[in-house]
C-alpha cells in the first residue's frame, strides 16, 4: 500500500496535469478567438472602407420592359440591385470620362476625397413622358423662363425660371445644336448647388420607351458636347436591346 506522502504526490499529479490541460485549452481557445477576431476585424474594416462600393466587375443582366441592360455589379450604385432580374429602375454611377465603375485606383473619386468631381449618376426607368429634355424645351421649358439668360460655360446660356414656374431654386442651361433640337439641362442653383455632388440633371429617350436621367457636377457643363455624348454612347454600349438614343 502506498505511503500517504506518496499517494499525496500522486494526487498532486493528476491535479497539475488537469490544470494543465485546461490552460492549455484556455490558451488555446484565446488564441483561436484572437485569430477570429483579427480576421473579422479585417474583413470588416474593409467592408467599412468600400462604403457600399464593390469592385467586382461580373456582369449582371437587368431587365426593364422590353430593355435588356448588361453592366459590370462595380457600376451597379446600390448594393441591393446588384443581381440579375426584373427592375422597374436601375441606378448606375461612372467616373467620367473614363466612363468606368469603382475600383481601388480610384476610390479617392467615388469616395469624394480627392479634389475633382468627376462621378456622374445614371437611372433608367420606363418611359413617362413622349419627349426628352431637349424635345420640352420649345413646347414647356421656353415658357418658362426669364429672357434674356446670361452665358455660361461652354457656349451654353444659363436662364432663370419665371417665380410661378414651380422650379424653385433652379436654373435652365440651354445650348444650341445645329440640325438639332438644343441641349438642355436643369441646375440647382445657389447653396443647394454647392453642397449636391451632381446639381445639373438631363434625359434622353433611349432603348425601347426607356428613359435615361443622367445627374453630373456643374463643372462638367463646360464639356457638356462631349459628356452628352460619352452618356448616349454608354446606354447603346449596355442596352443589348432597343434602337439607343432617340
Amino acid at each position: 500500500m502506498a505511503s500517504p506522502a506518496a499517494a499525496e504526490a500522486t494526487a498532486f499529479r493528476v491535479a497539475d496535469s488537469k490544470l494543465m490541460r485546461k490552460v492549455f485549452f484556455a490558451f488555446t481557445a484565446m488564441a483561436l478567438l484572437s485569430a477570429g477576431i483579427s480576421l473579422a476585424g479585417k474583413w470588416f474594416g474593409h467592408s467599412i472602407a468600400m462604403g457600399g462600393h464593390t469592385e467586382d466587375t461580373s456582369p449582371r443582366e437587368i431587365v426593364i420592359g422590353n430593355n435588356v441592360i448588361h453592366v459590370p455589379a462595380n457600376m451597379i450604385r446600390f448594393e441591393r440591385a446588384r443581381h440579375d432580374g426584373v427592375a422597374s429602375r436601375l441606378d448606375l454611377y461612372l467616373r467620367y470620362p473614363e466612363m468606368d465603375g469603382y475600383s481601388e485606383d480610384n476610390r479617392t473619386d467615388f469616395n469624394r476625397t480627392g479634389s475633382g468631381r468627376n462621378i456622374i449618376f445614371l437611372s433608367f426607368e420606363d418611359q413617362i413622358m413622349s419627349r426628352d429634355m431637349s424635345g420640352r424645351f420649345a413646347p414647356i421649358y421656353s415658357a418658362l423662363i426669364v429672357q434674356p439668360g446670361t452665358p455660361g460655360p461652354g457656349g451654353t446660356t444659363i436662364h432663370d425660371f419665371s417665380e410661378k414656374s414651380g422650379y424653385l431654386n433652379e436654373t435652365l442651361v440651354v445650348a444650341d445644336r445645329p440640325g438639332a433640337t438644343p441641349f438642355v439641362a436643369r441646375c440647382l442653383a445657389g447653396a443647394s448647388a454647392e453642397q449636391s455632388l451632381a446639381p445639373c440633371e438631363r434625359d434622353l429617350l433611349v432603348g425601347e420607351r426607356l428613359s435615361l436621367t443622367y445627374r453630373f457636377p456643374k463643372q462638367l457643363l463646360a464639356d457638356w458636347h462631349a459628356l452628352d455624348a460619352a452618356v448616349a454612347a454608354e446606354a447603346a454600349r449596355v442596352l443589348q436591346t432597343g434602337a439607343g438614343p432617340q
